[in-house]
C-alpha cells in the first residue's frame, strides 16, 4: 500500500506549473546530478554575463517533487550573482517551497547540487574559480549518506 505524501501548496503550483522548463542554447554553464536510488535526474542551464545570472533553465526526470524544486531553484538564482547563487542551499530550495516532506528532502538537495555543477562548468569553461565552489558530485547519494 502506497503512502499519501503531504505537499505544500507551493510545491504543487511548481509542479503543476513549473517555471524555466527547457534549456539554454550555448549555456554558460550546465549541471547535470542523477539520485540513483530513487532514479531523479535534473539538468541546470545558466546564462551568465558579467558574473549575473540572466537566465536559468532546467530538465528534470523525475517525481514531482524534483520538478517542483528544480523550478523553485531557477527562480531563485535569476538576477543573483554567481556568488549569491552559490549561496542557494536545498534548505533555501525548501524554505521558498514552504517545505518537503521527509521522504523528499533528496530533491532540494539536487536542485542545490545541479546549480553547483553548473556554477563549476561555467568556471571550467571560463578557467576561473569561484571562491567556495567545491567539484560537484554525479550522484546525490554520495551526499546523503554522509549527511
Amino acid at each position: 500500500m502506497s503512502q499519501v505524501i503531504d505537499y505544500s501548496e507551493k510545491v504543487m503550483d511548481h509542479f503543476s506549473n513549473p517555471r524555466n522548463v527547457g534549456e539554454i542554447e550555448n549555456a554558460a554553464g550546465v549541471g547535470t546530478v542523477g539520485n540513483a536510488k530513487c532514479g531523479d535526474i535534473m539538468r541546470i542551464y545558466l546564462d551568465i554575463e558579467n558574473e549575473i545570472i540572466k537566465d536559468a533553465k532546467f530538465k528534470t526526470f523525475g517525481c514531482g517533487a524534483a520538478v517542483a524544486t528544480s523550478s523553485m531553484a531557477t527562480e531563485l538564482v535569476i538576477g543573483k550573482t554567481v556568488q549569491e547563487a552559490l549561496k542557494v542551499t536545498n534548505k533555501a530550495v525548501m524554505e521558498a517551497l514552504d517545505g518537503l516532506p521527509p521522504v523528499k528532502i533528496h530533491c532540494s538537495l539536487l536542485a542545490e547540487e545541479a546549480i553547483h555543477a553548473a556554477l563549476w562548468d561555467y568556471a571550467q569553461k571560463n578557467n576561473i574559480t569561484i571562491e567556495g565552489l567545491k567539484a560537484p558530485v554525479e550522484d546525490i547519494e554520495e551526499i546523503v549518506e554522509e549527511a
